[in-house]
């Protein structure tokens, strides 16, 4: 197949107010940067204080009601409606669809964080305990792995699951956010201007929330290269990582999903099951499972207390103001809610063939467990050798870097030189894979349709635009700046996020209404009302059928009645 694209092709496939708004408001957002490079990153950074101390309970909330609202949806019977057809059966096996939505929902940035987050908890625990102490001890091995557990994986969902019933049950081939939307916000308004309003905000999202990725695996990949073949720690060493990185998914997103992001995704999990595998049995074997089976124990008796801690009293003298809630979990809360809409998307698409439930119980389960050994492994053999006096890892990160200290870490494993290869690797491929499905939905958000993939040049453009405006704010060192951007950029989300919700509720439910009998453990949708009741000629009137369990087959039937035919289960 061809890359390059006809004018016709363009016009044919390309939706361009989206295509063209969200490259306007990158470059509206991005050369201000580079121009003006100071004034700029403080206007970012004060809006990024109001964002976090002014906004920051609708986040929290936006994460305690994410998690209400999928236990809602797994316990209602929504969870029982199939995505696809009653005969289909998944399209990718468990472990390859497991692996795939993990990879793509974490990427690298789970190799950073889960090494050294907790030596900033340590230091600086929450809830005014004293840092350095065993209380601290504890709870930096337990902040990890709420921030990265199931509520930050219930926020991905919110986008995935009116999206996938949109795509698989209602045959809307159109993967977009404002798509998804047409339940609350009507037809016209979805699909005009404030639809595209929607995509464009999501879209600026994903580049600035991509650049957050890059910033954090290029030293990662750099560093680790400077120990195996000694080759420089500097600017133009990350623009060659950078340079492979995008070589590595933009062949890959050429290829396809199955035949790219699926292997990847396959290799890459072997991978972080050799390593973790490895220093599980090497490293302190018992320190490592009673601390993390500790830390989930706490989590699981504080989850609620740890998602809406505000620090309340801090705006008083006498109350020391740590700032805990607006620079963790807040900021968390956030950064997820800006990757959602992709990652969820992603979710949605490989899920073909699955229940709602069997989608969202296993990306909860998956997500969340996968987090939970990264930080339960590396992150806790990186608090035993502080505590063991093996490594002062704190002060390495205080003094020089956290990549430095990542690295200090893994030098003290037997086969240092290929646990820092294999590792070095891990940080490539996890690039390469929340990259391809990051270039992957933006395709498909800016066609009109896509059928089976969207189109290879229309893939190829996204994964080197993806790439092309880190490596420019690399140089002018604005990374971080555009980084925070993204997250303020997000904040039309928040809204967005309750309205998605309300949206796959009322849609399904509606559906429902006309499938006469849905007592199996799988529900297919067959029968749609012949308008939709959002469009202008529908309206949200209950269908007039009979209670769930009735025999119909006394009722006459009239061609073309929604309710003339039992669902196939």
């Amino acid at each position: 197949m061809e890359v390059s694209v006809s004018s016709d092709g363009w016009n044919e496939i390309i939706d361009k107010p989206t295509f063209l708004g969200s490259l306007f408001l990158l470059l509206a957002v991005t050369l201000p940067l580079v121009f003006f490079p100071e004034a700029g990153a403080a206007w970012v950074a004060s809006a990024k204080t109001f964002v976090t101390d002014k906004l920051g309970v609708l986040y929290l909330a936006l994460g305690v009601g994410a998690t209400l609202f999928v236990i809602f949806i797994v316990f209602s019977d929504i969870g029982n409606i199939k995505l696809g057809t009653p005969e289909e059966s998944p399209e990718f096996s468990t472990m390859s669809w497991a692996a795939m939505l993990f990879c793509s929902g974490i990427g690298a940035s789970i190799l950073y964080w889960s090494m050294i987050e907790w030596a900033y908890y340590y230091q600086t625990p929450p809830f005014q305990v004293e840092g350095g102490t065993a209380e601290a001890v504890r709870w930096a091995a337990a902040y990890g792995i709420f921030h990265w557990g199931p509520m930050a994986w219930a926020i991905y969902l919110i986008p995935a699951l009116p999206i996938a019933y949109f795509y698989y049950v209602r045959n809307h081939s159109v993967l977009k956010i404002s798509e998804a939307l047409m339940p609350v916000l009507g037809e016209e308004r979805a699909r005009g201007p404030i639809g595209k309003l929607v995509d464009i905000f999501f879209v600026f999202g994903m580049l600035g929330g991509g650049a957050t990725t890059l910033g954090l695996a290029a030293p990662l990949i750099n560093q680790g290269a400077h120990e195996l073949f000694g080759v420089p720690t500097n600017l133009t060493t990350r623009i060659i990582v950078l340079a492979v990185c995008t070589a590595l998914f933009g062949y890959s997103a050429y290829v396809g999903l199955k035949n790219g992001i699926r292997l990847l995704s396959n290799i890459n999990m072997w991978l972080a099951i050799i390593l973790l595998t490895f220093i599980f049995l090497v490293g302190p074997t018992l320190f490592l499972l009673n601390t993390g089976l500790d830390a989930m124990g706490r989590v699981m008796d504080n989850i609620f207390q740890m998602a809406t801690w505000t620090e309340p009293l801090a705006q008083f003298e006498q109350f020391p103001d740590t700032h805990f809630p607006q620079d963790w979990t807040i900021f968390y809360w956030a950064w997820w809610l800006v990757f959602a809409p992709s990652v969820g998307l992603f979710i949605a698409r490989i899920s073909r063939g699955r229940t709602i439930r069997a989608m969202v119980g296993g990306a909860i389960f998956f997500g969340s467990m996968g987090c939970f050994l990264f930080f339960m492994i590396l992150g806790n053999y990186g608090i035993y050798l502080q505590l063991s006096g093996q490594v002062d890892v704190v002060q390495i990160l205080n003094q020089q870097d956290p990549t430095t200290a990542i690295f200090a870490i893994l030098q003290t494993l037997p086969l240092s030189t290929l646990v820092v290869l294999v590792f070095t690797v891990l940080a490539l491929i996890f690039t390469a894979t929340t990259f391809d499905s990051i270039s992957y939905i933006l395709a498909a958000v800016v066609q009109k349709e896509v059928d089976e993939e969207p189109a290879r040049w229309n893939r190829l453009f996204w994964a080197f635009a993806l790439s092309i405006m880190p490596v420019t704010l690399m140089f002018l060192g604005g990374l971080e700046t555009l980084q925070t951007a993204s997250v303020i950029g997000g904040v039309p989300l928040l809204i967005v996020a309750v309205l998605l919700c309300v949206s796959i509720v009322r849609a399904a439910n509606y559906d429902l209404r006309y499938q006469p009998d849905f007592e199996e453990k799988e529900i297919y949708i067959e029968e749609l009302p012949e308008e939709d009741p959002w469009t202008e000629e529908g309206s949200w009137e209950t269908p007039p059928i009979q209670e769930h369990g009735v025999d119909h087959k006394d009722k006459p039937h009239k061609e073309g009645d929604p309710h003339s035919h039992p669902s196939r289960l």
